[in-house]
């Protein structure tokens, strides 16, 4: 696979795989100590994109689950 092919089946993926994709090409360049993240860019994060990461990641993959309750499983109904 050459680098064109890998960057057109990138762009094809959905932007959460896309994201999962760089995370997983970034920790591999840290683990083999090709890269290293500067300081300075761990501290460009602002709270609201932190905060949008994490709910991110915590959501993914939530909407494939199947709603396991009904209506009867309730215990107390807002009127």
């Amino acid at each position: 696979m050459g680098y064109a092919e890998l960057i057109e089946r990138l762009q094809a993926l959905p932007q959460d795989k896309q994201a999962e994709v760089f995370d997983f090409v970034e920790f591999l360049s840290l683990r083999s100590g090709v890269a290293e993240i500067a300081p300075q860019a761990q501290a460009e994060w602002v709270d609201g994109e932190f905060a949008h990461m994490a709910m991110g990641q915590a959501w993914r993959g939530i909407e494939d689950d199947p709603v396991g309750y009904t209506a009867s499983d309730l215990r107390e109904r807002w009127q």
